[in-house]
């Protein structure tokens, strides 16, 4: 495979992870980073990592509102809930794990 091809699918897919991030705004980043060690605000600190690579220059607030469709704290203040006790006790565990 072509080095480009394989970057306009790469694009592709990610493009399609935040669609599907964006239809699934019941999930929280609490349970995200939970079951699969990453968020949404992962993803935006990935994606200022990789710009400043290229020597190209985003902001991490501009990174969010990339990924969650919005400025952060328009998403945060429709759709983000507070995080249960069991939501919290397992994301202490998981960095526990992970620390150790």
């Amino acid at each position: 495979m072509e080095s480009r091809t394989r970057t306009e699918i790469e694009a592709a897919v990610f493009r399609r992870l935040l669609q599907h991030l964006d239809e699934r705004k019941d999930v929280q980043n609490i349970d995200l980073m939970n079951l699969a060690g990453f968020c949404r605000n992962c993803l935006s600190k990935w994606y200022v990592a990789a710009a400043e690579e290229r020597s190209e220059s985003i902001d991490y607030e501009g990174a969010r509102e990339r990924v969650y469709g919005m400025p952060y704290s328009e998403w945060k203040e429709r759709y983000q809930k507070e995080a249960t006790p069991e939501q919290k006790a397992a994301f202490e565990a998981a960095q526990e794990a992970h620390d150790a």
